[in-house]
């Protein structure tokens, strides 16, 4: 099956999912429906494909928690008085009020999808109590492994949720069972360790349960299902990104993906985003879209494409958003007689001198707007490589690490350095020289700077730096190379001292809705510090 999307969810869970209110303590009244409908595997198999497409909707939003509010991507329209680019300036510019509608709106979704991933668990007879996962009985009539196939898929899934809104918003509500009105409000924020032993308890769960097929011997209808790998791959991510990291544990994990999973890197960088290559080797997990005008394509091609290019670009016009920045077009070295790097035409086009850059990365042809074809990669390869630089460290200019980096250089179409200026052209880094690297520094800069090269526009970017401690530092230095190009123009103006003291280590989280804590007139809900 080249997607796993099926068209006929969408059928048999529009009860489930059409009358779902804007406020998570409320469960819709037909959720009791969807309730009862889960009664064997393929029912409840259609309703976890109903979870996969639910990964969709806060990735429409998801670019402008992360990459907006990073080093990668800025709101172009600086004087625009449009209530869509007024809500995008304030994320650019760490001016974010807990009113604001688009932070809402990944909020919500994310919830609406967890509330249909625990219907899924609750028909498999999983609960969370206590700090633990309890395998009960299951309402539907599953076998053992039909059971530990879907049940390792849901909490897969759930963990992605809570892991991107823990690093988003901090301690959340851990909802992990379907709730009634009442019951739910009585659910309060819960803390970041609590979070993250949830997430983990999911995800180790789930590596558990689910296969181990090498790449190669996936079977068709499975690719782009959740497997013990690319559980494996966000649980070393997790144990990196904890409050106290545990880089042994992580390396463990991203040692058995390397050395037993049949996962590489493609031949050439493009071929790794091309619709006509989807699942393939480097991809651990990705969120999937089908065009055909069946309500499933992806709208990034519109989205991301220049405002006012017509059909030049894609069909249907673009709207300019996730503008790379200059900083990071300057970022990508080219050259006009040696080696170039490869990924910068393929994440940033170039349209006019006007406009002249634009997200490339997810744009294919469409036949209406907001319909390509387009996959959006959580986890790939290359990431499980650099995350092991992480988690070993700096060990020595010709070390794993930095060989690590050379690796993923190399593939962009990186040469061997010998004389002359190092940012001529594009290289490896020597194993000595004036150009090598030689301080843990100087490795995390070099790593920092490849991740972000790599994975540019994939929505990564501003957890790299907080997970390493580079955020509020990177974001600032960022504010001052374009403060004169473009954040100057804001009118009023804004100094650049101000902008710069926008950014702290409380404002990179985002604000709890202000909604979920004024609609509770059960118990109160703690804001975040500096809303």
């Amino acid at each position: 099956m080249k997607k796993i999307i099926q068209i006929q969810v969408i059928v048999l869970l529009l009860a489930g999912i059409s009358s779902c209110k804007k406020v998570i303590d409320v469960s819709p009244v037909s959720n009791e429906v969807a309730s009862n409908y889960y009664r064997n595997y393929t029912e409840v198999n259609v309703a976890l494909t109903g979870c996969y497409n639910g990964l969709q909707e806060p990735l429409t939003t998801e670019w402008m928690m992360t990459e907006l509010r990073s080093d990668i991507s800025k709101q172009r329209a600086t004087s625009s008085t449009s209530n869509p680019n007024i809500e995008l300036n304030q994320l650019n510019l760490y001016m974010v009020s807990p009113q604001h509608q688009q932070v809402y709106n990944y909020w919500l979704s994310s919830y609406k999808n967890i509330r249909n991933i625990n219907y899924v668990l609750r028909s498999l007879g999983i609960t969370y109590q206590n700090g633990q996962l309890v395998y009960g009985q299951p309402t539907a009539v599953v076998t053992d492994a039909q059971k530990a196939e879907l049940a390792g898929q849901a909490l897969f899934l759930r963990a992605y949720h809570y892991f991107n809104l823990v690093r988003l918003f901090g301690g959340v509500f851990l909802v992990t069972e379907p709730l009634d009105p009442k019951a739910a409000k009585q659910v309060n924020r819960s803390s970041v360790d609590e979070c993250y032993q949830l997430i983990m308890a999911d995800l180790l769960a789930a590596a558990e349960m689910l296969p181990k097929n090498t790449y190669s011997q996936i079977p068709s209808a499975d690719l782009g299902r959740a497997n013990a790998w690319a559980a494996e791959a966000l649980l070393a991510k997790v144990y990196l990104t904890l409050p106290t990291p545990r880089k042994t544990d992580a390396l463990t994990l991203l040692n058995d993906i390397i050395d037993n999973s049949g996962y590489g890197l493609e031949s050439s960088y493009d071929r790794v985003f091309s619709i006509t290559n989807e699942m393939n080797k480097e991809i651990l997990f990705a969120v999937r879209y089908k065009a055909g005008l069946v309500g499933l394509g992806n709208p990034m091609a519109n989205l991301f494409a220049p405002a006012s290019s017509g059909d030049a670009i894609v069909n249907g016009d673009g709207s300019g958003y996730n503008y790379p920045t200059t900083d990071l077009y300057a970022a990508y070295i080219s050259s006009t007689s040696s080696f170039s790097d490869a990924r910068k035409p393929v994440n940033i086009g170039v349209f006019t001198s006007s406009t002249p850059y634009y997200v490339n990365k997810f744009i294919s042809k469409v036949v209406i707007k907001n319909d390509a074809e387009n996959d959006f990669p959580v986890i790939r390869f290359p990431d499980v490589l650099l995350m092991k630089a992480e988690a070993t460290g700096f060990d020595g200019s010709s070390g794993t690490s930095v060989s690590i980096i050379n690796q993923i250089r190399q593939r962009a179409g990186a040469g061997n350095y010998t004389t002359g200026s190092f940012t001529a052209a594009f290289y490896k880094y020597p194993a000595s020289g004036a150009n090598a690297i030689t301080t843990s520094d100087a490795f995390l800069t070099a790593l920092l700077t490849e991740r972000r090269l790599e994975f540019a526009f994939e929505n990564q970017r501003l957890f790299d730096l907080e997970r390493n401690g580079q955020a509020v530092t990177a974001i600032r230095n960022y504010y001052a190379s374009e403060y004169k190009s473009h954040y100057s123009k804001y009118k009023p103006v804004i100094a650049l001292e101000t902008l710069q003291a926008n950014v702290t280590q409380e404002h990179l989280l985002l604000p709890i809705p202000q909604r979920e804590i004024d609609t509770n007139n059960e118990i109160t809900i703690q804001q975040n510090p500096g809303y």
